[in-house]
């Protein structure tokens, strides 16, 4: 084996560790404010993910007030409790036990935006897909949620909330439309086993069962 062969094999491990050791933190943020540095070199890998017709159609709100954590984490509570009154039984009592949100606890908030308008009205490979655009702005949130596994750090991906809600806290203009208010911080550990299979809401699906040949088979009963 060659010597940058080696080194390439050494980054191939490296990334695949930090792929499968990344996970939706809640319960593990410490509150250490996270350095301007760091966030830029988060912020920089988001913005280095592709993008249809390279119209890099994202915006990213960094939110640090208390006023409007306070005020989100209101929200997001609300919608739990919202949400909670559909279940029943079992599945309301395991849902009971699952945090959603480490909003005030981390102290930092990313709102992730996606602008419909970027590119102009002709964006290169977008004339089929209209959701090109939107599969774009989740891969700068995957760009970032690696790099913040990488430097040790936590990310949870709130989705309790009502669109208009988040742009009105935040000042989004139509039609930029809020994607994702990331919780971004340093945590005490990053958990072995995600949550929601912990408590046992999901587990995760054997590769076997989504993986097709040539064309799409139906899944055994």
């Amino acid at each position: 084996m060659t010597k940058v062969t080696g080194v390439i094999a050494e980054n191939a491990r490296s990334l695949y560790e930090v792929i499968n050791s990344r996970r939706d933190t809640r319960r593990e943020f410490t509150g250490e404010p996270l350095a301007e540095d760091v966030l830029q070199r988060l912020l920089s890998a988001a913005h280095a993910a592709p993008s249809v017709g390279m119209s890099q159609p994202w915006d990213f709100i960094v939110v640090r007030d208390p006023g409007t954590l306070n005020a989100f984490a209101e929200h997001v509570a609300h919608e739990r409790d919202t949400y909670a009154a559909t279940l029943t039984g079992e599945r309301a009592e395991t849902f009971a036990r699952i945090k959603i949100e480490g909003i005030r606890e981390s102290g930092l908030g990313l709102v992730v935006g996606y602008d419909p308008t970027r590119g102009g009205p002709n964006v290169l490979g977008r004339h089929a897909i209209a959701d090109a655009g939107l599969f774009s702005v989740v891969c700068a949130i995957q760009n970032l949620w690696l790099a913040a596994t990488a430097e040790g750090l936590g990310v949870g991906w709130v989705s309790f909330y009502r669109e208009q809600t988040l742009a009105s806290l935040v000042g989004l203009p139509a039609p930029v439309r809020p994607v994702a208010w990331l919780c971004l911080g340093a945590v005490s550990t990053l958990p072995d086993v995600p949550d929601l299979e912990r408590y046992g809401w999901r587990h995760r699906s054997p590769l076997a069962g989504v993986v097709h040949r040539e064309r799409y088979s139906p899944r055994p009963n």
